[in-house]
């Protein structure tokens, strides 16, 4: 891998720490009229309507492939068209993520950005968890040591050092959860990939458009349909943009990312995500980063590079 792709990798990297750090914020400091349901449907339709002209693009690309190399054929339409083959597939990813973007608001609604942010670093726990359950991918001793302690980090700043199951708060279950979620999906979706069936941009743009539409029409079940008049206040409009373009184009920059260098380095690289989120959260929400913060987040991200390390060598 030339110095110039890792330069490259790197940069796409920092862009995605940024605008996934920056989510947090955006999601709290929302008018409070905006309720968690109608900001999921929101920040998944325009996530949906960015990835739109990068797969029309991505598609163009792979058609032009078949006229320089028509031997492979079979391979380039497996790509293009694969994805109808997998709409029930599909059909859950819509409604995972669907779930999991109505959870992730009401989770740091809850735990507040910095608490919040940092039960979102058990995705690595998940990711080890899910894919030795499902893909079958060993995991040692060492990484499951440091699995432990990684709970332990997070215990530790959320309950500011008392350990009381009372200072637990519901918000970091529901992102744990949420993170569960995720990497549910990422796991199932990741052999479909391999056997490129379907390209990360395709699923990306589907699982969106499809989380849009489950919460749109289901949206008025549960509220009044008056509160079609939050779409078009200027002020929401901002919040609602805000977060699908960051959420948008943190997915595009972190896949630019794994382009360029491994998964590891990408991964270890978004890990300090709690010290830019508390120095945001610091800034723009007055939240307090303690003590018990600091020695928590130390704690989480020295054991996600371990495990991470651990996984590269295996």
């Amino acid at each position: 891998m030339s110095n110039k792709n890792q330069v490259k990798g790197i940069i796409f990297a920092l862009i995605s720490l940024l605008l996934v750090s920056l989510q947090p914020i955006v999601a709290i400091a929302r008018p409070q009229i905006i309720d968690f349901y109608i900001f999921a449907a929101m920040t998944c339709l325009i996530e949906a309507i960015i990835f739109l002209p990068l797969m029309l693009i991505e598609r163009k690309k792979i058609k032009s492939s078949i006229q320089i190399e028509p031997l492979n054929f079979q391979n380039f339409e497996l790509i293009l068209n694969g994805w109808r083959k997998k709409k029930k597939f599909l059909i859950y990813l819509g409604i995972n993520f669907a779930i999991a973007q109505i959870l992730f608001f009401v989770a740091y609604q809850l735990a507040g950005a910095i608490n919040g942010s940092l039960a979102q670093q058990t995705t690595i726990v998940f990711a080890l968890l899910f894919g030795f359950l499902i893909n079958h991918e060993k995991i040692s001793k060492i990484q499951i040591f440091f699995v432990f302690l990684l709970f332990f980090g997070l215990f530790l700043a959320i309950t500011q050092g008392s350990f009381n199951l009372l200072e637990f708060n519901l918000g970091v279950l529901i992102m744990i959860i949420t993170a569960a979620l995720w990497l549910l999906a990422h796991t199932l979706t990741k052999p479909i990939m391999d056997r490129n069936e379907m390209t990360p941009t395709q699923i990306v743009f589907a699982r969106n458009t499809l989380s849009a539409l489950i919460l749109i029409s289901t949206y008025f079940i549960f509220f009044p349909f008056e509160n079609v008049n939050l779409l078009f206040d200027p002020i929401n409009l901002f919040f609602f943009i805000s977060m699908g373009v960051l959420y948008g184009f943190d997915v595009l920059f972190w896949y630019k990312s794994l382009n360029n260098i491994e998964v590891s380095k990408a991964t270890i690289i978004a890990s300090p995500m709690p010290i830019l989120v508390a120095f945001f959260a610091y800034i723009f929400l007055g939240e307090i980063f303690t003590i018990f913060h600091l020695i928590g987040t130390i704690i989480i991200i020295s054991s996600i590079v371990i495990i991470v390390r651990e996984k590269k060598e295996d």
